[in-house]
C-alpha cells in the first residue's frame, strides 16, 4: 500500500471498494437529491429533486448497489431528527444499510445559521437529550441509525470550498467537527472535499451548475470524487472492512 497515495490519487472506474456495500443509504440536502433549480415560463425559480440523477444513484448503479436517497432539497439535521425522517419511515429495520454516506450542513449552518456546537453536545448517556445544535442533531442521526445497523459503517461529507468567505470559514469549523465525529463513534470516517476537492469557482460552475445547484455532469463528477474517495478509506484501512459482507445478513460470528 503506497502511504503517500492521497484520497483523489486514483480515480475509481467501473466498480470500485464501495461495491463491497450490497445497500447504502444517502442522507443529506439538495445536493444528495440531484435537485435541479430552473426558471420557469413565468419567471418564477423552481427546484425539482430528481433522485436518479443524484450522486448516490450514480454511485450506486455503477457497483451494483441498492440505495436508499434519505434526502430532501433544504434538508437540515435538525429537521431530519425533528420530523422528516419519522414522517418518511427512515427509521424503519427494513431499511437498515451496509452504510450510510451524511452529507448535511449547508442549510444548517449557512443559510440559517444554527449554532455549530462541538462534540461535547452529545449527551453519552442519552443520545436523544443532546443539546439542539448542529452537532447535537447531526450526532442523533448517527447514534440512531447506529442502534438500527450497529455494524454498520459511517462517511462523513465535509462541505468543499467556494469563491466565498463566509462560507470557506463555516466549511473549515464544520469540518473539523466532523473529524472529531470520526474519533468519537467507531466505524466512522471523514470524506474532506475541502482539502481534496478543486475550489467550486466561476469556471467550476460554468460546467457543472445549473443555476445555484448542479447540472447532470456535476452530479456525476461528485459521484466520481464520493466513489473514489470512499475505495481510497476501504483499501488504507482494510482490516475495518473485512467483515463488510456480514453485516445484517443474520448470521453470528465473532470478529
Amino acid at each position: 500500500m503506497d502511504k503517500t497515495e492521497e484520497p483523489l490519487d486514483n480515480k475509481v472506474g467501473g466498480y470500485s471498494n464501495t461495491a463491497i456495500f450490497r445497500s447504502i443509504a444517502f442522507i443529506g440536502d439538495s445536493l444528495s437529491s440531484g435537485e435541479f433549480e430552473i426558471t420557469n415560463s413565468e419567471g418564477v425559480r423552481e427546484y425539482h429533486d430528481l433522485y436518479e440523477y443524484s450522486w448516490g444513484q450514480y454511485i450506486a448503479r455503477r457497483n451494483g448497489i441498492k440505495a436508499y436517497n434519505f434526502s430532501r432539497g433544504g434538508m437540515t439535521a435538525k429537521w431530519y431528527i425533528e420530523s422528516y425522517a419519522d414522517e418518511k419511515n427512515f427509521w424503519d429495520k427494513d431499511k437498515a444499510c451496509q452504510a450510510y454516506v451524511i452529507a448535511l450542513g449547508v442549510n444548517d449552518l449557512c443559510n440559517q445559521n444554527m449554532d455549530l456546537g462541538s462534540i461535547k453536545d452529545i449527551n453519552e448517556q442519552d443520545y436523544h437529550k443532546s443539546k439542539k445544535t448542529f452537532a447535537g442533531y447531526y450526532s442523533q442521526i448517527i447514534s440512531r441509525y447506529k442502534e438500527i445497523s450497529p455494524d454498520a459503517k459511517f462517511f462523513l461529507v465535509g462541505l468543499p470550498k467556494l469563491q466565498d468567505e463566509r462560507h470557506n470559514k463555516i466549511a473549515e469549523k464544520m469540518n473539523s467537527l466532523l473529524e472529531d465525529f470520526t474519533n468519537y463513534f467507531k466505524n466512522t470516517y471523514f470524506i474532506n472535499l475541502y482539502k481534496y476537492v478543486p475550489c467550486y469557482d466561476d469556471d467550476f460552475k460554468k460546467q457543472y451548475y445549473l443555476n445555484g445547484h448542479m447540472n447532470p455532469m456535476g452530479y456525476i463528477y461528485t459521484a466520481e470524487i464520493i466513489d473514489s474517495y470512499i475505495d481510497f478509506i476501504i483499501r488504507h484501512n482494510a482490516p475495518d472492512f473485512r467483515y463488510v459482507g456480514l453485516i445484517n445478513s443474520g448470521i453470528k460470528y465473532v470478529k
